[in-house]
């Protein structure tokens, strides 16, 4: 879990569904001096892959950028789509560099974000949560973030191998419902799912998609 100063009053979701897909949630800034646009949230690493993060904004999109360097000459160099763990692992590579000698020069400080990558690759749906220490591991659900301890007990009180997605999402925002201060609603909180598809030689991949306001509304009603 990332220290208070990590958290920037970012909270953070992710359930795995195991045969369905994949929901990663998070909260969005409601901050009246910040375009809402200026910060991506969940961020697009390949077709099959979200990310998103709690921490500092500038080291965020260096990492981000890393992983979609790596998905896309993945890509081009074998053709299919890069596993959810080797994005995570090359991200978790370059945090560990900040320890090594012949790099102290030009990184001054490890980077100071927790990340969660999830998606879905040819060995199923898959969560993995990044530490600022470079450290990863494969999750059925994880919460980073501000108020992420409270979460974390509720996913792990609530969280079952059965669970759908349809569930998960409901779990979720009722979680995040408890622990924000300001009222839920569809313009403060941002969903993205990836739904395990077939490519072209039938091989199991993910589809990112963004849950629209209108979905978000409809379960928020509902709580």
């Amino acid at each position: 879990m990332p220290s208070r100063p990590l958290s920037l009053d970012l909270r953070v979701l992710a359930l795995e569904p195991p045969k369905e897909s994949f929901s990663p949630l998070k909260k969005r800034s409601t901050s009246k001096l910040m375009v809402n646009d200026a910060i991506e949230k969940i961020s697009k690493v390949d077709q099959h892959i979200a990310v998103t993060f709690a921490g500092l904004i500038a080291d965020s999109r260096t990492l981000v950028e890393r992983a979609q360097i790596e998905a896309q000459n993945f890509w081009f160099t074998y053709n299919r789509k890069i596993r959810v763990e080797d994005v995570t692992q090359s991200v978790a590579n370059l945090a560990l560099q900040f320890g090594d000698d012949d790099v102290k020069a030009s990184m001054s400080r490890p980077f100071g974000v927790a990340m969660l990558f999830a998606g879905v690759d040819q060995e199923g749906v898959k969560l993995f949560h990044l530490d600022p220490s470079g450290t990863f591991i494969d999750c059925k659900a994880k919460s980073i973030g501000a108020a992420s301890d409270g979460a974390e007990q509720n996913l792990k009180e609530q969280y079952h191998d059965a669970i759908t997605l349809k569930e998960a999402l409901k779990i979720a925002l009722a979680i995040l419902k408890q622990v924000m201060e300001e009222k839920l609603n569809s313009a403060n909180v941002e969903v993205v799912v990836i739904k395990p598809i077939r490519d072209a030689k039938d091989r199991l991949i993910g589809q990112f998609e963004r849950v629209t306001n209108e979905e978000l509304d409809q379960v928020i009603t509902s709580l």
